[in-house]
């Protein structure tokens, strides 16, 4: 009996050990940042430009911009949890080459950008974005934000509260709690999780125009995740399912032609262009 107890009580002590790790260590299995800068041309890009943008609490984060075809929308991209802007660059040329005006965030630790990133972090170094674009000329109007994995939960945030033409979301989640609880049930992730992107709460307040797309092979995040997120938008929306899809690929299986009919049928609507 006593040893019984022994080894129950040593059960316990490394379980409150795991769960302390776990703890301590959230953010680092979060975000996966590649640290390293490239610039726009060394990854293939042209007419590309590199910005800084400088946060009030003193970190530099890098953008890669391109100006918009005349008549043409501007996607605000904000990326997913891993790699930097350079794992994106073939993605940024597809949307170049189409005419849409596009910059793209690089996240604080990620591709050059200062600083550690966390969920209040991102949605206000997101808001930097925007308003920068603004700033610059960028009608609200004209601007579609694009929400990749990770970035979905920031994208919906921002546009909850910021005035955009559309939406796009590319394999978006209900929240990251859920997605924890898939990959740590051992774990009480409910109370531990501190950057929760609770997006089913959110995606409440958006009222334009939503294209979700999502790998039916998804294996990172449930394709039944995009499905539910789509049933609880309020307003106009639009679910597309890639059925040989994983979780970075869509492109390949046509996702970029499915965006750009999207946008077409947005605008023509009279959602964008100050209609």
């Amino acid at each position: 009996m006593a040893m019984l107890m022994n080894l129950a009580g040593m059960s316990v002590a490394l379980y409150v050990l795991v769960v302390a790790a776990a703890w301590l260590g959230q953010r680092h299995l979060m975000y996966v940042p590649d640290p390293t800068r490239v610039a726009p041309a060394s990854a293939g890009l042209r007419g590309v430009d590199e910005l800084v943008l400088e946060t009030p609490d003193g970190s530099r984060l890098i953008a890669w911009r391109t100006s918009a075809v005349e008549g043409q929308p501007f996607i605000l991209y904000l990326h997913g949890n891993a790699g930097n802007l350079a794992s994106r660059a073939d993605r940024f040329q597809r949307y170049q080459a189409q005419g849409l005006g596009l910059a793209m965030l690089s996240w604080r630790g990620y591709g050059g950008s200062t600083g550690r990133p966390s969920e209040a972090n991102n949605v206000a170094d997101a808001r930097l974005a925007y308003d920068t674009l603004v700033a610059s000329g960028v009608r609200p109007e004209d601007i579609v934000v694009y929400g990749e994995s990770l970035g979905s939960g920031v994208a919906i945030q921002l546009v909850a509260e910021r005035k955009v033409a559309a939406l796009v979301l590319d394999a978006p989640y209900t929240s990251i709690v859920d997605v924890a609880l898939l990959s740590y049930p051992y774990l009480p992730v409910r109370p531990l999780l501190i950057d929760r992107y609770e997006s089913d709460r959110h995606i409440k307040q958006v009222r334009v125009p939503v294209l979700v797309l999502h790998g039916e092979r998804d294996a990172v995040i449930p394709v039944r995740m995009g499905k539910a997120l789509h049933e609880m938008v309020p307003g106009p929306k639009k679910l597309v399912l890639f059925p040989d899809g994983g979780h970075v690929d869509l492109d390949d299986y046509g996702a970029v032609a499915v965006v750009m009919r999207w946008l077409g049928e947005v605008f023509r609507a009279g959602v964008g262009r100050g209609a």
